[in-house]
């Protein structure tokens, strides 16, 4: 019998997900424990940004099961709004309100969904602004920051939330190569926190260094798993080994 602090926080079940008659996730089974760091990668089109777009329900599957924190998101829309509330997400872009401050951007939901009073929704942003090295930049608007600065501000603001699990879908691919590494390094403070987090990422220096396991996805399917030294240094599956040749290639 598996105690509740065991149980995994993430569960997918034979998870399989069509776009029109294109199968984009094919029976997809994966555990996340609480506090585990998983860096998903593989080949454009693979399904891994599909697969945790899943796990906060911006997409719904046609098949299987998907349970985060014990609520089957299967299930009716109140559950999707609960589990959206313990999931911070970070997309590529960096999709801030440009009309709001970096502050007032931090504040907005939690102020809706958490019920928090302004100056306790302030005091929170100002403390994860701070978290992510950017308290200075509070008072300005999105546009006066650059790319990784803003990526930064997304991330406060998905940490504003007290959220149990942060899904990250290619956070630094639209970034300049110099503003990677502070992106980066703002994720790597949250997996010394021990925070749960999920990451499609093409990094593989981040991958190799925090990630508790990496997963393999090609063609909708997870293809190979496993702790970053075995999964880099002794790939077993075809596909990850011509995968792997390329990347580390051109790096």
């Amino acid at each position: 019998m598996t105690t509740p602090s065991q149980a995994p926080i993430i569960r997918l079940q034979g998870v399989e997900k069509w776009y029109g008659n294109f199968q984009v996730l094919t029976d997809i089974n994966l555990d996340v424990r609480a506090g585990e760091r998983i860096v998903i990668c593989g080949p454009s089109g693979s399904g891994k940004s599909t697969m945790i777009r899943c796990i906060n329900r911006l997409e719904a599957i046609q098949k299987g099961q998907i349970t985060v924190d014990g609520t089957d998101l299967t299930g009716d829309s109140k559950a999707i709004d609960t589990i959206r509330k313990e999931v911070g997400m970070v997309f590529q872009q960096f999709n801030l309100f440009p009309h709001l401050t970096i502050v007032e951007n931090c504040m907005l939901a939690p102020m809706r969904s958490r019920g928090l009073s302004k100056a306790e929704a302030q005091e929170r942003a100002m403390h994860y602004l701070t978290r992510v090295r950017i308290p200075d930049q509070a008072d300005k608007y999105p546009s006066q920051l650059s790319g990784g600065q803003q990526q930064r501000v997304a991330i406060a603001r998905a940490l504003c939330m007290a959220p149990k699990i942060m899904l990250f879908d290619e956070p630094t691919s639209a970034l300049d190569p110099e503003m990677v590494k502070e992106v980066l390094d703002t994720m790597i403070g949250l997996a010394e926190d021990g925070m749960t987090m999920l990451c499609v990422t093409h990094e593989m220096g981040f991958a190799r260094s925090v990630a508790d396991r990496v997963i393999f996805m090609a063609d909708g399917k997870i293809i190979e798993q496993g702790p970053p030294a075995a999964f880099f240094d002794n790939p077993q599956h075809p596909k990850t080994q011509q995968f792997l040749g390329q990347i580390l290639s051109n790096h």
